[in-house]
């Protein structure tokens, strides 16, 4: 039988766009409690309200590990739990490594795997308390295989399945579940897509996901009987030649 996210606290990173969004709606719509975590105030408050119910917004900056710290706290203070980590926060910096900016990089590895091995660290006490709770990273097909014009990207993503696989062993003691979803390309602003046309446009052609398709996957693993885990999800575009 299929666990239910009603009532439950979900604490979502990159909450105000793309695949974040589309997840704190989805589980919004199955009456889960949203912690809304992403940079700009004005975003994450437009999709508090879309999403209806108890909503708090926590406009951060995860490359600054004061800010990490904080965003748990105050959801902790707020609801008492965290049922649900979506730490889906991430940058994308593709380009050859001989013209990069490491600065760049540096803040990209702060958000892409730093800030995730911090949110897990803060929520595990209480979870592991309760002997209960769900982990789920945003990873990437680049996770998966390391794409030539994404070098550094890839090595983020990489981080992550490792850092999951580990988790996932020592925390499953406490029945805590921890997954990865790893999509190809997504229509969405991550990826240089904000027309919504265009985006419906290449989703009909099988050549790119939509935000809300990630977001159905992500459901489907937090809703899965508790004696199920699903370690990795890798979801493509039906086209994407990979």
């Amino acid at each position: 039988m299929h666990q239910s996210v009603s009532g439950k606290v979900a604490l979502v990173t990159g909450a105000s766009s793309g695949i974040g969004r589309a997840a704190a709606l989805a589980l919004a719509e199955e009456g889960a409690d949203l912690v809304l975590v992403g940079r700009s105030a004005d975003r994450l408050e437009a999709v508090a309200a879309n999403a209806g119910g108890k909503a708090l917004v926590l406009p951060a900056d995860l490359s600054r590990s004061a800010d990490v710290d904080r965003v748990v706290a105050d959801a902790l203070a707020r609801f008492g739990r965290i049922d649900i980590l979506l730490a889906n926060a991430g940058l994308y910096i593709p380009g050859d490594v001989v013209d990069g900016d490491a600065d760049a990089w540096d803040t990209m590895l702060s958000v892409n795997v730093n800030s995730v091995f911090r949110l897990v660290r803060a929520v595990l006490p209480g979870m592991i308390a309760r002997r209960s709770g769900d982990v789920i990273v945003t990873s990437s097909i680049s996770g998966h295989q390391a794409l030539h014009w994404e070098p550094v990207y890839s090595a983020s993503k990489h981080a992550i399945q490792s850092f999951v696989h580990g988790l996932r062993r020592q925390v499953a003691p406490h029945n805590i579940r921890v997954g990865a979803v790893a999509p190809g390309v997504v229509l969405n602003e991550l990826w240089g897509y904000h027309d919504p046309a265009a985006i419906e446009a290449k989703a009909e052609a099988h050549e790119g996901l939509r935000s809300e398709d990630v977001a159905d996957a992500i459901l489907y693993m937090l809703t899965r009987p508790a004696n199920v885990t699903i370690r990795d999800l890798v979801i493509l575009p039906q086209n994407q030649d990979i």
